[in-house]
């Protein structure tokens, strides 16, 4: 088992189209993660590397039965992209972007607790999650990951996750999933709610 995502998680690349969203998604798919299409309503129907263009979450949703995003939009742009995700059916969201200003993420997180309590969002400003060996979504460097157990991670800092992961590799123990909350005022995801979902996990 994992936390959140595993190898049947398929995800949506919110700016899959920029230059950010376009290596990061791509690495991805490399690592095995299912990525199976992108948002930008100037460019839908078009496609990246043949990961398909939508106009939004909604239509992503319904071509290809996505139920995670990763948002790689600008940070005027966030509180629109969560929302798009939101809506669009998407349960589990990751934000990668950072300077997302305190008060839309205290708005979304907000809406999303009144109006979509059952979705699952990651961030702001965070690397992502990665389930080693099986679903990478965000920025951490898959190849320091080892798959396995029993250690599940979470952290704030995304450069002292990078590095537990690391030690840990070179000790030869895996990881089942190594959550980055981010460091922002308002997290969508808090240490507690890693360490619950962690606790109801037997491989970790």
């Amino acid at each position: 088992m994992s936390i959140f995502v595993d190898s049947n998680t398929k995800v949506i690349y919110q700016g899959l189209t920029g230059s950010q969203g376009r290596y990061y998604g791509l690495l991805n798919r490399d690592y095995g993660t299912q990525v199976v299409g992108g948002t930008n309503p100037k460019k839908a129907g078009e496609d990246v590397e043949g990961i398909p263009i939508f106009a939004n979450c909604a239509e992503a949703v319904e071509a290809t039965g996505a139920t995670a995003s990763c948002i790689f939009i600008p940070a005027p742009g966030v509180y629109s992209a969560v929302m798009d995700a939101a809506a669009g059916g998407i349960k589990f969201i990751v934000c990668i972007t950072e300077g997302v200003p305190a008060h839309d993420e205290a708005k979304f997180y907000n809406e999303l607790q009144a109006q979509y309590p059952d979705v699952q969002l990651l961030g702001p400003n965070c690397p992502g999650i990665i389930r080693p060996g099986q679903c990478n979504i965000g920025i951490t460097a898959g190849h320091i990951a080892k798959p396995g157990g029993p250690v599940g991670i979470v952290s704030r800092s995304g450069t002292l996750t990078y590095q537990a992961l690391y030690e840990l590799q070179q000790k030869d123990i895996g990881v089942t999933t190594c959550v980055g909350i981010g460091g922002d005022p308002v997290p969508g995801t808090s240490f507690i709610d890693c360490l619950a979902a962690f606790e109801a996990d037997p491989e970790t």
